[in-house]
């Protein structure tokens, strides 16, 4: 019993703490979906920008949590088959989602790559039809990554912005956005995927002490049905 107990409470802990998580990225998508949007970058996906990615991930971990810390905390075994079968679909989508970014790395990076471009060609109409020094989402990305376009600064043309200069005279930052970004992230491919793997270990571990928890309360006969 004692070590049910503790079982019990650790995963109201373990919730709570996802819980909080949860809100801070709900919170955050909501801030960056009302100061800073960046649909322009990837026209194709304005639906899936960065600020409504977090809106629905905060959603998300902060419903699934919320249902496996009052599931614990209450022994509902309603709540925790369903805070069980929610952990298993995200993991199954998780799995699947590496899956495809394995299976079609080559069709995905020309698609971003073709995407990113009509951003760029929008932006530089844009500048030219309103101001020249307008500010937009490819301002922001390039000052704040230190790259200029999706490639070189060249994409650009003659109306190069004033965020791909380095400060130095009239010099321009020489790594592309995509580019860069693109290496970081084989560079940090290992860490991407040590994260993924703690994150399904987590899931794992969180499924066995559902239904552990649950098979005891059927037994018992305690908690509601």
């Amino acid at each position: 019993m004692s070590c049910l107990k503790c079982l019990k409470y650790t995963m109201c802990v373990v919730n709570f703490i996802f819980f909080i998580c949860g809100a801070t990225v709900f919170g955050l998508g909501i801030y960056l979906m009302t100061f800073s949007r960046y649909s322009s970058l990837l026209p194709s996906l304005q639906a899936m920008n960065i600020a409504n990615t977090l809106f629905i991930t905060g959603i998300i971990i902060t419903c699934v949590s919320f249902l496996g810390f009052l599931g614990a905390l209450k022994e509902n075994r309603c709540l925790l088959i369903s805070f069980f079968i929610l952990l298993f679909i995200l993991m199954l989508a998780e799995l699947a989602a590496a899956c495809l970014l394995l299976m079609y790395e080559t069709q995905i990076d020309t698609f971003i790559n073709e995407d990113l471009k009509k951003g760029l060609e929008s932006s530089i109409r844009n500048r030219k039809a309103h101001n020249t020094t307008i500010d937009d989402d490819w301002d922001k990305v390039q000052t704040t990554f230190k790259c200029c376009g999706i490639t070189n600064h060249t994409q650009w043309g003659t109306s190069v912005p004033n965020s791909c200069n380095t400060g130095k005279d009239t010099s321009y930052w020489t790594d592309g956005c995509f580019t860069k970004l693109k290496n970081t992230f084989e560079k940090n491919l290992l860490n991407t995927g040590v994260g993924v793997i703690v994150i399904c270990i987590i899931e794992v571990l969180g499924m066995c002490f559902t239904m552990t928890l649950f098979c005891h309360i059927s037994r018992s006969g305690l908690g509601y049905k």
